[in-house]
């Protein structure tokens, strides 16, 4: 590189580049080709110069030769992006675009995406750059139409970017480009449109579009076989469905068994996506029938007993479960799927963050107010998953999580069989209702003073708790409270 890069080859390219002979000129940038596919350092920046040159040329051969090259050089970083913007080749590449042929707009189309690609460019690029790259989004060569939409899409990483692209008619092209034979067309586009939709001031021109055309092209994408576009459209319908009209229109189309296809997909963040959207649809209370009757829960309780189920899948599951749940309740369905195992499964995760293990509590507090579900529950406890459960409820790093698996231990019905595998950690649980006694929050005093009262009914617990100290705490909670009641009084 020592030996190209010299003085005399520097002359020489530049007597070349000023050539007025195609030839001449061709042979420098056939050149510039052959060092962008080897050169392993940066180009000097007195032969960048010489590019610009070239690009100026009347030849359109030598032009495209060497936005070739460009491109070549900006994809492996041999070329600094802020160089080329400054040196004016700017101007000549959107040129290129006017030109006509396709090869020349590929190119030239690659280099502007490169340049787009640097933030402190965009600007530059807005100018005159934006209507150009929307005409050839729309090209019918594949190429060009994949080098535009991949520029769109790194003019819709900042929100000045968004929003001058959006005022230049962008929005109705991307939509268009969803439609693409092209998977990494699809994935540009429908990218690019979930930055947008990332403000809600562009959300009424993205609605705009007539008879939900956007919504149903991203549910149709969402059914795609390409994970990572069928994911990107779930993103993006997540983002759009705060508005409760698209709410409603996804559910008429029927989303959930796109939906339900995320949830069995390998890759997690695309399980999140899915579960993403799933819990804004559930928080509208007419959607919970529909997901029931489809066996949403089935699909969310395979998803709980996955080894590769993260403490967001988790938390996510959890908040579905009990949306699910909270208006409809159909025991049968809950004890047909795996979610109460994968429940309980979930709280012997050594893993598991405690805000995750605060939503896994919370899910099952929530199941437990209903009788059937409750006796299932005390007879498919293990001993290990009481033993958790009594530990979580002595912690006291998050006094909710504490509160949440104290609720859970004791809303299990007290038969002979749950009760013989709680007898072995009674002192544990002395301890911890002690500290809720304790304690001037009086939903911890209910509990503490509800559970003391339940256990009493179990001689065992009456002779594992010998010290006095419970009932000593207990007189002076009712002491509290009848003076509390009095003070409200």
């Amino acid at each position: 590189e020592t030996h190209v890069f010299n003085q005399r080859s520097l002359q020489a390219l530049n007597r070349l580049a000023a050539s007025q002979n195609a030839d001449l000129q061709m042979s420098a940038a056939i050149y510039y080709l052959h060092i962008s596919h080897h050169l392993k350092s940066p180009l000097p920046d007195a032969f960048v110069e010489t590019i610009m040159a070239l690009l100026l040329s009347p030849d359109l051969d030598v032009q495209k030769t060497t936005s070739f090259a460009l491109v070549n050089l900006l994809v492996k970083k041999n070329v600094c992006k802020e160089l080329v913007i400054e040196t004016g080749m700017l101007v000549p590449l959107l040129e290129l675009f006017q030109s006509g042929d396709p090869m020349a707009q590929c190119h030239s189309c690659a280099c502007i995406a490169m340049l787009a690609s640097s933030e402190s460019n965009r600007d530059s690029i807005l100018v005159d750059g934006v209507m150009p790259l929307l005409a050839l989004a729309k090209s019918y060569d594949p190429a060009v139409q994949l080098n535009a939409a991949w520029a769109l899409l790194h003019l819709s990483h900042s929100d000045r970017s968004t929003r001058t692209l959006c005022q230049a008619g962008g929005i109705p092209v991307l939509v268009l480009l969803l439609q693409s034979s092209r998977s990494e067309v699809q994935f540009y586009s429908c990218t690019a449109l979930c930055n947008i939709a990332a403000a809600p001031e562009h959300h009424p021109k993205l609605l705009s579009i007539g008879g939900h055309y956007l919504s149903k092209s991203l549910l149709t994408l969402m059914s795609s076989s390409v994970e990572k576009n069928a994911a990107q459209a779930c993103r993006c319908l997540q983002t759009l469905s705060k508005n409760v009209r698209v709410q409603e229109h996804l559910m008429e189309l029927n989303c959930v068994l796109p939906l339900k296809s995320l949830l069995k997909s390998s890759n997690t963040a695309w399980m999140q996506s899915a579960l993403t959207l799933l819990c804004t649809l559930t928080a509208h209370p007419p959607n919970r029938d529909l997901f029931m009757s489809e066996g949403l829960l089935r699909e969310v309780g395979r998803l709980l007993h996955r080894p590769s189920s993260n403490s967001a899948l988790i938390s996510q599951s959890c908040q579905l479960i009990t949306g699910l749940c909270s208006a409809c309740m159909d025991e049968q369905a809950v004890k047909e799927s795996l979610c109460l195992s994968g429940l309980l499964r979930g709280l012997e995760s050594p893993s598991l963050s405690d805000e995750t293990l605060l939503h896994v509590t919370l899910c099952l507090r929530h199941l437990m107010n209903w009788e059937g579900l409750r006796t299932t529950l005390s007879t498919s406890v293990s001993p290990e998953q009481v033993w958790r459960l009594v530990q979580l409820s002595g912690q006291t790093r998050n006094p909710e999580l504490s509160y949440n698996s104290a609720a859970v231990v004791h809303a299990f019905e007290p038969t002979e069989g749950f009760l013989q595998l709680l007898r072995p950690h009674y002192t544990a649980v002395a301890k911890y209702l002690l500290l809720f006694l304790k304690r001037k929050d009086v939903k911890f005093q209910q509990l503490g003073i509800a559970a003391v009262d339940k256990l009493k009914t179990d001689g065992h617990f009456s002779t594992a708790v010998t010290d006095g100290e419970l009932e000593a705490w207990l007189s002076q909670g009712h002491t509290g409270t009848e003076e509390t009641r009095w003070l409200l009084r």
